[in-house]
């Protein structure tokens, strides 16, 4: 037996509870993992809420992000005592997910926990932060760089934002910070943004071409946040969209993007190809240090998850939360 966290949906409606589960019960997979921890993300919280239809089979263990220990293993890929990390896949919303003490999981879907993380640092970042990794990356590779202009980076002191700046910061970026949390300013320069703005004047609907501000954005908001964002875009610049915290919407005009040369990246980190996943650990083991970790992170255990996930939906949380499912 071992201890979950299960999302169940009945004719009244869903219901989270944290309970005890038999090994037998464990989805098809052939690799077994020693859950040690998990995290908390935006989806992760949709999923316990029921606030989003993430979740599209039931029972569900929620948790899109695993680290742990390999204990069994058909997948001539991996053996018994591995370290792994697993991000995405459609665990935690159609597999089940990281919040129990056991995962039964696809081989392909893993990839070593980097030598330069512990488990719990590995999940300090998570999803979240590999996607800023991915967001990073794209902006690089697309051509953008530190000479051409600030960044913006909006929902900056959520955990993709968070991790965003400190990867921005560190690769030479002057780094534009967008929240909705002004008191938070001196963590999010602790981090590394040179300037502070509030949401508010990204969050309206706005012109369609507006004052040329930006060399490149990462946006995890959606809506008129990232059709703002475009507006403000300097010539040949780009946006790395990957978040909807605002909504999924985009009431733009394809202004930006005729007149100015913008160029829109949609980033997915759920079914990204193992190459690129690589390539993002990288720059996190390159880039992140551990000290950063620490400012941006708190732990719960499997029981506070659920709470918590109440306080990250309601906006109520800054950086990263950790999940500790052996306590």
């Amino acid at each position: 037996m071992f201890s979950a966290v299960v999302i169940e949906k009945g004719e009244t409606g869903q219901t989270v509870t944290r309970t005890s589960i038999d090994e037998s019960a464990l989805p098809e997979g052939d690799v077994t993992v020693d859950v040690e921890y998990s995290t908390l993300n935006f989806k992760d919280a949709l999923a316990i809420t029921g606030k989003s239809p993430v979740v599209r089979k039931f029972p569900m263990v929620p948790g899109i992000d695993v680290a742990g220990v390999v204990t069994d293993s058909s997948n001539p890929e991996w053996k018994v005592g591995d370290r792994v990390v697993l991000n995405g896949w459609g665990v935690g919303e159609t597999h089940w997910g990281g919040f129990a003490q056991k995962a039964r999981l696809k081989g392909d879907w893993l990839i070593p926990l980097p030598e330069a993380f512990t488990a719990r640092q590995a999940m300090a970042i998570g999803t979240a932060g590999y996607t800023a990794s991915l967001c990073v990356d794209a902006l690089v590779d697309f051509g953008v760089t530190p000479e051409q202009g600030e960044i913006l980076v909006t929902g900056a002191t959520g955990g993709v934002g968070s991790v965003a700046i400190a990867l921005l910061t560190k690769a030479g970026f002057t780094v534009t910070a967008a929240t909705g949390k002004t008191a938070e300013a001196e963590y999010l320069q602790q981090l590394g943004a040179a300037t502070i703005i509030d949401r508010t004047e990204l969050s309206s609907t706005g012109k369609p071409m507006q004052k040329e501000r930006w060399a490149g954005v990462i946006d995890t908001a959606g809506s008129n946040t990232l059709a703002n964002a475009c507006a403000q875009t300097r010539y040949g610049g780009a946006v790395a969209a990957c978040g909807l915290a605002q909504g999924m919407d985009f009431p733009a005009s394809v202004a930006p993007f005729i007149l100015r040369g913008v160029s829109l990246l949609g980033i997915d980190s759920v079914m990204a190809p193992r190459e690129r996943r690589l390539t993002a650990w990288a720059r996190l083991s390159r880039d992140l240090e551990a000290s950063t970790l620490d400012t941006i992170t708190q732990e719960v255990s499997l029981e506070e998850a659920i709470t918590a996930a109440n306080q990250l939906m309601d906006g109520t949380v800054r950086g990263r939360i950790v999940v500790d499912v052996n306590r």
